[in-house]
């Protein structure tokens, strides 16, 4: 595509931190479809590398093994050099880096806290530096159990700052009020996008997380697991729907914090019911005590993505299913 000085269009520039994990690899591989030039950071702890495998040989694609929680970690310096070349028509960095089940970011709590809050710094101190647009992937969690429904950016939240799902949600907290800082004093070009429930393939099959779990004992014909009384809800998002409204935020000049995800709610005893009669499953549903911490409902109010960004979810549940099981019957070998 010719520029408007008649030569060829530069390519944007984009570092991506957490490259190898779930969302973080749809969007790099959605980032170079694009014709975009990606350098990739992930330590590894929760992402995988066959979830960029495919991209390595992509011409346009730098995958780094780096930690974002130490400064001095040579991807910084990989990462200034990208971001500073002539090549790129603008550049960008997007944080994406951090362990996102509870499983998980409870076994590595301290990792968590601090790619949460130096690593947040850091990439901050990047972008600043070369001028770069930022994107911080923060979460619904920062609600906690919320007293409103559906939630809106401007609701504050119920949190137990030492409650069982703390060095998550704390993590992402004060990374959102670092974001805000940089944007009040340092004039960071940076928006927050709070990132709802959202599955698809990819996501780890002993992740923990609701798709996964059901998904995996049913294909299996184990018993499905309900905590509680299945009640509780959520608002299940389709990998490439959240992926697409994080790529129009970046190219937004919004720099304040919106929600994506899909405000269809529906309950876990529901959720449940659907995975085993679209797997075939023989399958038992069985409930267990409720997980300490564990919100009641969780739908996002996305009134402002829909003004900002012109977006909102196209996949339906049904359609997100249907594009997610076979992954999951691959990993299983079923």
């Amino acid at each position: 595509m010719a520029d408007e000085l008649g030569g060829t269009s530069m390519p944007k520039g984009y570092v991506v931190a957490g490259a190898a994990g779930f969302i973080g690899s749809h969007l790099v591989e959605a980032l170079l479809s694009q014709g975009s030039s990606v350098l990739g950071i992930d330590n590894y702890l929760t992402g995988k590398q066959e979830n960029i495998s495919h991209l390595v040989n992509s011409g346009n694609f730098i995958p780094i093994n780096g930690d974002i929680s130490f400064p001095e970690d040579a991807c910084f310096q990989s990462a200034r050099q990208f971001l500073g070349s002539k090549n790129f028509k603008s550049t960008y960095v997007f944080n994406f880096a951090s362990a996102a089940s509870p499983l998980i970011y409870q076994e590595f709590q301290i990792e968590t806290l601090m790619a949460g809050s130096l690593g947040t710094k850091n990439l901050l101190d990047l972008a600043t530096e070369t001028s770069s647009r930022f994107i911080q992937a923060s979460t619904s969690e920062i609600y906690g159990n919320p007293k409103v429904h559906p939630q809106v950016e401007e609701y504050h939240g119920d949190v137990d700052p030492i409650g069982p799902r703390s060095m998550y949600d704390e993590a992402k907290r004060f990374g959102e009020a670092l974001v805000t800082s940089y944007v009040n004093t340092r004039n960071t070009n940076a928006g927050i996008v709070r990132i709802f429930n959202t599955y698809g393939p990819r996501m780890r099959e002993d992740d923990g997380r609701v798709i996964p779990n059901f998904v995996s004992q049913a294909l299996s014909n184990c018993d499905v697991t309900i905590y509680g009384d299945g009640n509780q809800t959520r608002s299940m998002c389709f990998v490439a729907d959240l992926v697409r409204g994080i790529i129009k935020f970046g190219n937004s000049s919004f720099r304040g914090v919106l929600n994506l995800g899909n405000p269809e709610e529906i309950t876990m005893l529901e959720l449940a019911e659907k995975i085993i009669k679209v797997t075939g499953s023989k399958s038992k549903i069985v409930h267990l005590p409720m997980s300490p911490g564990d919100p009641e409902r969780r739908r996002p109010d996305i009134s402002r993505a829909k003004k900002v960004l012109s977006w909102q979810p196209e996949v339906t549940l049904s359609q997100g299913l249907d594009l997610t099981i076979p992954w999951y019957r691959e990993q299983l070998g079923i």
